[in-house]
């Protein structure tokens, strides 16, 4: 299975944008409204023309949590849904069908929105055209998370609002290295309380410092080896950069 990232660049965001045009309108519409909310990809094809129509901004709860969002939609974006409604709405009899009508519709003979599948499809499809190898159906939504980090650097409220286990589980979600001093900074009574909790869970603490040991003991004692080429070292000394500067903050926090 492909890794699905987030689009971080701004450029390669238009022009991904600009793809989706190009097949069909209504999945850039799609993936605009993906980005902006963070929804999964399957509650944005659930959306009806009536829960947009005429909206400046669309509220959204997400996850178990039911955490509200607000998007603003961008004019350019709104025109394009009014447009898109207009298309509808010429296509059909009456207004009532209009406003109960998928706003990502398979086909205008249809009462049912494009499927999972065939979004997932386009949008794979669009990325490969302009060099893209890791999109998928998590893309929108790894998108908006990466943009509202980069925004605000508060990876905590991300965490709830996917309902991830930790701040780590958050970090590799959205493509980015682990902060350790905002995590350090940040760990309030309860959550130390809970760390400690598990740490001593069926010795759990213990096993992970062992494994650890044991492998940098283990890249200790084959460090001379011959048959090590330099992909070996150019490893090691990655590793021990991070751990460095992981040590360093570590000693550093009070």
């Amino acid at each position: 299975m492909n890794w699905v990232a987030p689009i971080k660049d701004q450029e390669t965001l238009k022009n991904f944008g600009e793809t989706l045009k190009q097949v069909d309108y209504k999945y850039y519409i799609m993936f605009e409204l993906g980005v902006g909310t963070g929804l999964q990809l399957q509650d944005i094809l659930a959306f009806k023309n009536k829960d947009v129509t005429g909206k400046k901004e669309i509220e959204v709860t997400i996850g178990t949590r039911n955490m509200k969002n607000v998007f603003t939609v961008p004019e350019e974006l709104y025109s394009l849904i009014y447009s898109n409604q207009k298309l509808l709405y010429d296509a059909l009899y009456h207004a009532s069908h209009h406003t109960m009508a998928y706003l990502i519709l398979g086909h205008s003979s249809s009462n049912k929105p494009v499927s999972r599948e065939q979004a997932y499809r386009v949008l794979r499809s669009a990325g490969h055209k302009i060099g893209l190898n890791s999109i998928g159906a998590q893309t929108m939504r790894k998108t908006y998370a990466w943009n509202y980090y980069k925004e605000t650097g508060d990876i905590y409220h991300l965490q709830k609002l996917f309902n991830h286990a930790s701040p780590s589980i958050t970090y590799r979600f959205i493509g980015e290295k682990p902060n350790i001093e905002v995590f350090l900074k940040k760990m309030t009574p309860q959550e130390n309380e809970r760390s400690r909790y598990l740490l001593y869970l069926n010795d759990n603490g213990k096993k992970k410092l062992n494994k650890i040991i044991d492998t940098l003991t283990g890249i200790r004692d084959n460090f001379d080896s011959p048959a090590n080429n330099d992909a070996f070292y150019g490893k090691v000394d990655c590793l021990l950069q991070e751990l460095e500067a992981l040590m360093e903050n570590y000693e550093n926090t009070k």
